[in-house]
């Protein structure tokens, strides 16, 4: 399989990079952690005309109609830059609205979603706590073998404590009826699990540059600090600890860009690897992220914990990305349900149980 990216996209990649590179700086990210909401609806009707929100909206409901191998790698950027604010939970519920056999809710809300006049949140099992969920107009709420569609004034928010400034979780009291109800049954479990390896997709492609930022952070400090008066990048040791990271890190890559087409080719054809790929891809970005995370810290030494520092944005960031959308826990017996117990089809690089085999 090849693993290359059209010109366009590229393109547009390099556009968000140099957009949040000019608008989204460290310091207006720790900004938003001190406001009330911890976001900003003038940043979104920034990205709403970019087309972020709308990318993976339909072009017959105002968005670009583009998937999951387009917004790959924009929200690698989005991890490169920390941005807060709600694109991942956006996504995944424009995905979940795109696969409703009734069509009037999608035909209601992605309209809305692609001009930024509202913003999802998705409530799903492996994910007890909802991000974002009191900002959203919509919430998407998986519950039982039921979808559910909640206005915002038909739940109620519990704030719930984050080490991420950035991260905004809350539990959710909602008053479903039948009234609300979008999908039941087979339908419903479907649109679930579909739901949980969309998120879990875009919180791996955000991990990946969460990761490359880091790297990028240790080098530069790496090349300022001296010990025995030469720089410390100098060190075999120090090379070493951070070359082991970017290996970890191009690892990763073609692991998430392998499970961003399975995602996009599931909505039109059968992808019987979707769950072993998605998983696979989170545990590996995610786990560079987090070393990432603690070789960064450790080339900045003790000044490393001080708020004042900008490697703790990333690490904390790290930290969010690794629970949110099924921990590291859940991903592993997953993964090795299907590689190794045969439970689940998968396309391994290596050795996979018999059973497992999707051919």
């Amino acid at each position: 399989m090849e693993f290359g990216f059209s010109e366009d996209q590229l393109l547009l990649q390099r556009t968000v990079r140099d957009f949040l590179a000019g608008e989204c700086s460290p310091e207006w990210v720790r900004g938003q952690w001190e406001t009330e909401t911890g976001r900003s609806p003038a940043f979104w009707a920034q990205l709403a005309e970019m087309g972020l929100p709308g990318l993976l909206v339909p072009e017959v409901h105002g968005g670009l109609g583009m998937d999951e191998t387009d917004l790959v790698l924009l929200l690698e950027e989005i991890g490169r830059a920390a941005l807060a604010e709600p694109v991942t939970a956006t996504s995944v519920g424009v995905g979940l609205l795109r696969g409703l056999e009734d069509p009037a809710s999608a035909e209601r809300w992605l309209p809305k979603v692609a001009a930024g006049e509202a913003v999802l949140a998705v409530g799903h099992a492996e994910s007890p706590f909802v991000a974002d969920a009191h900002v959203a107009e919509l919430l998407l709420l998986a519950r039982d073998d039921e979808i559910h569609a909640l206005p915002r004034a038909a739940y109620d928010c519990i704030a719930q404590p984050s080490n991420d400034g950035a991260q905004r979780l809350f539990s959710v009291e909602p008053e479903p009826d039948g009234g609300t109800c979008l999908a039941r049954g087979a339908e419903a479990t479907a649109l679930s699990q579909a739901a949980l390896d969309r998120g879990a997709l875009c919180c791996a492609a955000e991990a990946l540059g969460v990761c490359e930022q880091l790297i990028a952070l240790a080098a530069d400090y790496a090349g300022q600090r001296e010990q025995f008066g030469v720089p410390i990048g100098s060190f075999q040791a120090v090379k070493h600890m951070l070359a082991d990271v970017r290996v970890k890190l191009e690892y990763a890559r073609s692991l998430v860009y392998r499970a961003a087409w399975s995602v996009a080719r599931s909505a039109e054809q059968e992808t019987p690897s979707r769950a072993v790929d998605v998983s696979m891809a989170k545990l590996a970005a995610c786990e560079a992220a987090l070393a990432a995370g603690r070789s960064s810290l450790q080339v900045h030494g003790a000044i490393g914990y001080t708020y004042e520092q900008d490697v703790h944005v990333w690490m904390k960031r790290a930290w969010s990305l690794d629970l949110a959308f099924g921990d590291s826990v859940f991903h592993r017996e997953r993964l090795c349900a299907g590689v190794v117990d045969g439970a689940l089809p998968a396309e391994s690089f290596g050795y996979s149980h018999p059973r497992a085999r999707s051919d």
